[in-house]
């Protein structure tokens, strides 16, 4: 089968999905058809999420003209419901999304909107609520402010104790770029005051009960606690390496992955949404989705004890979760175990009626798009009892086991997950509006949109759940910790006290621009970085994105990479090539790209090679492809070359 094969990079990590399908030609054939369906609509949609989410961000964005800079707004419906308004958790998811975008590709203005977003935070953290003030941390645990970053005093469900660890992990993330490129001191002066706050709070509050993320429940929520230990175990490591005290954030992170143990139901085949609790409802919860997708790190493979979205925990969550909405909406009739239906909050919600959401359909995509990033990097599949009812329903003949790279099950597994996940982004892409906005949910009978329009928090889940099947995974946030999956063998709901106070801070310095090459955190490199100099009325660039155009014909399971003289191609060594994506290839125009960030006026020789499913490489024909990266105002620059 010619030309579909598609590749997926983060740096110098190669994500190959295999699109041959399982079965008959017919299978085969839908497959093939779902997946080029979905490739336009992941292509059309992205741009317009993108663009609709910042427009949802004060000051600027079109759509919320009164937000003060940095805030992010729910949506700019200000009736039936009112939404105008910025929630901790979903400004915190928000800006992850968008700082994950921005790690990957620098882009000035989205670091613009990052910093005011942690200045508008440090604002908020100071700000006296119904939940409480600074002076002794609870104030933290409000909901939602008006947007102009008043208090909102009206009857809520708080506290809700998720936010000040989500908004911790969004600007820890930001932190580490900032160390990876030379700015530990703007960490240490700006942003590690906010972070402090909200680590403090998770480690003085988080064995007390809140309200979850549908602000309808007051219990312990497995989102929450998913959320507390990483911001733990990812903040202490933040203060290691600024050589500040954690020992607070190291005593208190295993017991609250300890607690977060409790959830599972063994015999559910299920984490549990909420206990603590004595609500009726069946704890059957997209939470639980959404608690394995925003917790993913590559680096943990399929460890369950933190609900890695491919730990056999999180897959049979998944199944259950899923196949509760599967005879509740009109929408789903009729499709069977295995395929992929329109996702709601819960079974039971009342809410305009119980619909389901944009935002959790496409979490139930990320999450198999994880699971196969860390599969294909990994080399193999690993069947257990628990996730084995998962797997039976895409592959009915498999059993328990570990299947190799490479092997018929293998590939039959890998290739039906792939179709599944298609799937729910495809139920997206049918019942989003014609102009590709995305509200909050969608009509359980009818499809139609509805709830508050242009939900910011759907844009994001698109963006998120896009990046993901395109390969590009988060950073690591276990990291070097080997106690992050470490349960201690007796839990306890022990805290720590302690101190609060108002970031001073308010401002960040000029020019934080990359001096590293793309790649991940943990590999960061310094290459020589040219002055910047002025000629004209511009300023001339220290640093080009280059595009890699390569028009090559592939068969079925090759990949295309360039490697090259440089640190960013590589040092000519075959492991650490950059590869290339397929998402724009057809038979008729085999165009592989990728873009990389070189150093402006650096010298580059470069070829393009070929991996072949059984891992050997092809390399073109010599001579070795040369030129200078170039040294003017421009920002981008692009090479085009055909296969020798």
């Amino acid at each position: 089968m010619q030309g579909l094969t598609s590749l997926f990079l983060l740096g110098t990590f190669a994500f190959q999905t295999i699109l041959g399908y399982p079965g008959s030609s017919r299978v085969r054939r839908e497959g093939v058809i779902l997946k080029r369906a979905v490739d336009n609509f992941v292509a059309t949609e992205e741009p317009i999420a993108f663009e609709k989410l910042l427009a949802n961000i004060g000051s600027s964005g079109s759509e919320v003209q009164g937000a003060s800079s940095g805030v992010v707004v729910a949506s700019p419906s200000k009736s039936n419901p009112d939404y105008f308004y910025t929630w901790t958790r979903d400004a915190a998811l928000v800006f992850k999304a968008i700082t994950e975008r921005f790690i990957n590709k620098y882009d000035a203005s989205l670091q613009t909107q990052i910093q005011n977003y942690i200045v508008a935070q440090a604002k908020l953290q100071t700000v006296s609520n119904p939940s409480g003030s600074l002076s002794d941390g609870k104030g933290l645990g409000e909901a939602k402010y008006q947007v102009d970053l008043s208090a909102f005093t009206d009857g809520w469900g708080r506290p809700q104790r998720d936010g000040p660890a989500l908004r911790a992990i969004a600007l820890i993330t930001y932190s580490k770029w900032l160390i990876a490129n030379g700015y530990t001191s703007t960490v240490n002066t700006v942003v590690w005051p906010v972070i402090r706050n909200d680590l403090n709070y998770v480690a003085q509050y988080w064995n007390q009960t809140g309200f979850d993320l549908w602000e309808e429940v007051n219990g312990s929520s497995f989102f929450t606690v998913a959320a507390q230990h990483r911001s733990l175990v990812e903040g202490s490591a933040l203060a290691k390496t600024l050589g500040i005290n954690h020992d607070a954030y190291d005593a208190i992170a295993p017991h609250i992955l300890c607690f977060q143990q409790t959830f599972w139901s063994p015999s559910g085949g299920y984490a549990l949404a909420n206990i603590n609790v004595n609500n009726g409802r069946s704890a059957k919860d997209g939470n639980s989705i959404l608690a394995s997708i925003h917790n993913f790190d590559p680096a943990l493979g399929c460890d369950s004890a933190t609900f890695q979205p491919c730990s056999d925990r999180a897959l049979s969550s998944h199944k259950v979760v899923v196949d509760s909405f599967r005879g509740i909406y009109s929408i789903n009739a009729g499709i069977p175990s295995g395929s992929a239906v329109a996702v709601g909050r819960y079974s039971e919600d009342v809410y305009y009626n119980g619909n389901p959401w944009y935002l959790l359909t496409l979490a139930a995509a990320e999450q198999l798009y994880d699971a196969l990033y860390v599969w294909q990097t990994t080399g193999s599949i690993t069947v257990t009892s628990v996730s084995l009812s998962f797997f039976q329903d895409l592959v009915p003949s498999v059993q328990a086991g570990t299947y190799k790279a490479g092997t018929e099950t293998y590939t039959t597994i890998y290739n039906a997950v792939y179709l599944y996940a298609d799937g729910f982004v495809n139920i997206v892409s049918q019942y989003a509006a014609s102009d590709g906005s995305l509200d909050e949910q969608y009509d359980r009978n009818s499809g139609t949109p509805l709830s508050a329009r242009d939900l910011t928090w759907s844009y994001a889940a698109f963006l998120t759940a896009a990046a993901r099947r395109s390969g590009l995974v988060p950073p690591s946030w276990a990291g070097a910790d080997s106690t992050a999956t470490s349960v201690p063998g007796v839990c306890k709901a022990t805290s720590q006290a302690g101190s609060y106070s108002a970031a001073t801070a308010l401002s960040f310095p000029a020019s934080q621009t990359p001096i590293t090459t793309a790649v991940p955190t943990s590999t960061f490199t310094r290459p020589t970085v040219t002055p910047t100099t002025t000629t004209g009325s511009c300023t001339v660039a220290t640093a080009v994105a280059v595009t890699f155009n390569e028009l090559k014909s592939t068969s079925w399971g090759q990949t295309v990479k360039v490697v090259g003289n440089v640190a960013a191609l590589g040092n000519w060594d075959t492991s650490k090539a950059v590869t290339l994506s397929a998402s724009q290839y057809s038979s008729s125009n085999p165009l592989w790209t990728v873009t990389v960030t070189l150093p402006a006026g650096q010298s580059v020789e470069y070829k393009y090679i070929v991996v072949n499913t059984d891992s050997s490489i092809t390399w073109e024909a010599d001579p070795n492809r040369a030129f200078t990266v170039p040294r003017t105002c421009a920002t981008t620059s692009s090479r085009t070359d055909t296969w020798r």
